[in-house]
């Protein structure tokens, strides 16, 4: 008989996903959060804003349409997306915070604050936390009044 091919050892090669940084350097993303009162969208980018680094949504995390936008689903979601940014290097974030807006309601849904507590308490730093703020036009722009024409 021939000898028995033993299982051969094979080196693998660590792959790094993430951008080359020095040791305790942080590395920041922007974490987009919306929060409306039918789901809640947690969406990583780069800095810039146009690269697409993680998404998530409430409704992908529960089977109920009910829950989408509970601070359970919410939770979940923020929870699988801080393990992907650990996974690509990124250690911290910036978030954006927004709801609904326009003529619909300005507050943020059930699932914002939530969703803010589970990034950070996966272990992602937070820098500065933006609430979108899209109030009413002052009153100087009127409709039917001249620009140039402020009351005062």
């Amino acid at each position: 008989m021939a000898p028995r091919k033993g299982k051969e050892k094979k080196e693998e090669q660590v792959i790094s996903l993430g951008p080359q940084v020095a040791e305790g350097e942080n590395v920041f993303g922007v974490c987009h959060i919306f929060a409306s009162f039918n789901d809640t969208f947690v969406h990583v980018t780069d800095l810039s804003g146009k690269e697409t680094i993680c998404r998530v949504t409430g409704g992908m995390k529960v089977k109920a349409d009910r829950d989408e936008s509970s601070p359970y689903a919410a939770m979940l979601a923020a929870q699988d997306v801080a393990q992907r940014c650990k996974e690509l290097g990124i250690t911290a974030l910036h978030i954006k915070l927004r709801a609904t807006g326009g003529n619909r309601t300005k507050t943020p849904g059930p699932g914002a604050q939530s969703a803010l507590r589970a990034l950070a308490r996966s272990g992602m730093k937070i820098g500065r936390i933006v609430l979108q703020w899209s109030g009413t036009a002052p009153a100087i722009y009127v409709q039917g009044m001249p620009a140039t024409i402020s009351r005062t």
